[in-house]
Order: C-alpha cells, then sequence, then structure tokens
C-alpha cells in the first residue's frame, strides 16, 4: 500500500468516527493547562486528574504557584511519576511566568520552551489544544501508534516521527491527528496486546497486513 493512501484511508476514518476528538486533561485556563501537561509527562491523564483538583484549589494561578514553596507543591502531586522533578518544574514554569510574561502563557512554541518543564512536546500540545497551531506533538502513544501501523515507517526518533506525520496530514487535520493517535494508542493500540479484533483501521494498519510483526 502506497503510503499516501494509507494517510488517506486511516485520516477519513479517524475523521468520521472521532471528529470532537480532544485531550482528556481537565483545565480551566491556559496555566492549568500547562501544568497538567507537565504532570503528564510518564503519568496517566487519569491519575493527573485526579491530582489536580487540590493542586489547583489551593494554587490556581502562577502567582500562587511561584509563591509557593517546592515541598508544598510536591506534597499535593506526590503520587505522580517523578514528583520532585515536577515540583521544581511547575514552580520555576510559574515564577518564569511572573517574570518574563506577566503571569501569561506564551503562545509561541519557541517561548513556551524557554519555560522550565516545557519541552517541544508539551509546547506542541499546549499550542495546538489552546490555539488549534497545526504542529502535532509525539508522545509516547504517538511515536508508537505512528510507527506501528505505518504513518512513519522509517522513523527512529520523535522528531522523525513528527516531521513524516507533519508533511503528510493538512495543516487543519493536524491538531486532531495528535489526539486521534493518542486515544486510538490508548484503548485499541496498546502497547503490549493491540486490540486488533477491535480496531477499524486494521485493513491499513502495516502491523496487521504483516502479521502482527513490529
Amino acid at each position: 500500500m502506497r503510503l499516501k493512501d494509507r494517510y488517506r484511508f486511516i485520516l477519513g476514518y479517524f475523521l468520521e468516527h472521532r471528529p470532537d476528538a480532544e485531550t482528556e486533561l481537565h483545565y480551566q485556563d491556559p496555566f492549568q493547562l500547562i501544568v497538567a501537561v507537565i504532570l503528564s509527562a510518564q503519568c496517566t491523564d487519569k491519575r493527573v486528574n485526579m491530582i489536580t483538583p487540590r493542586l489547583f484549589s489551593v494554587m490556581p494561578d502562577a502567582l500562587s504557584m511561584a509563591s509557593a514553596r517546592e515541598e508544598e507543591i510536591f506534597d499535593i502531586i506526590r503520587s505522580c511519576s517523578y514528583p520532585n522533578n515536577k515540583a521544581k518544574h511547575l514552580k520555576g514554569m510559574s515564577s518564569m511566568l511572573i517574570e518574563k510574561f506577566n503571569g501569561v502563557v506564551p503562545s509561541d512554541i519557541e517561548l513556551l520552551q524557554t519555560l522550565p518543564g516545557v519541552g517541544r512536546k508539551t509546547a506542541n500540545v499546549i499550542v495546538s489544544v489552546l490555539w488549534n497551531k497545526p504542529v502535532i506533538a509525539v508522545d509516547t502513544h504517538v511515536f508508537r501508534v505512528a510507527r506501528r501501523i505505518g504513518l512513519a515507517p522509517g522513523a527512529k526518533t520523535p522528531l522523525e516521527v513528527e516531521l513524516m506525520l507533519t508533511g503528510n496530514i493538512p495543516p487543519e487535520q493536524r491538531p486532531l491527528a495528535h489526539h486521534w493517535l493518542i486515544l486510538h494508542g490508548r484503548y485499541v493500540c496498546k502497547a503490549r496486546n493491540p486490540r486488533c479484533n477491535e480496531c477499524g483501521i486494521k485493513e491499513w494498519c502495516k502491523y496487521f497486513s504483516c502479521g502482527k510483526k513490529e
């Protein structure tokens, strides 16, 4: 199957069956989203959504979080992965927002990446979700699924996957495609036991057509 045909069929399927795909992280404003995305690194959205209500009730904005001690932040987020590093990043990110951006989350990807705890993936998530910018964030689900189903053949790094997806997905579909691949990886195309019998795109999937060999 030609790569462009695989993209056409798979994107068409998702557009029909998941037209309103969106992040499963709970947030009320840009600051809360950036906090939630930082917490979500190597952690499930479900766990993050259990942590953030208490966190935001005590530290609802950049000023209150910047004013808090790392130990206070750690105590609230301790049930997530790498709480020490994340507490440090959250305090540092909040402080920089206050000092350099007047407490406002920047919409520029490069500026976002100057914030502690914010890498390329996190920055892409923020601008995609908040401002619908035509970028694709590659997390572990997107990285695995894109390579497994044949959308990123030969790609060996998240950046290579990102560039291949960006080069083959229309700009207006990129924010959605990020969620399509995440949700597909989370609920159907799982890492260890992909549910191929429940998969709506197996007809166009490289993994399935090759006898489930990655």
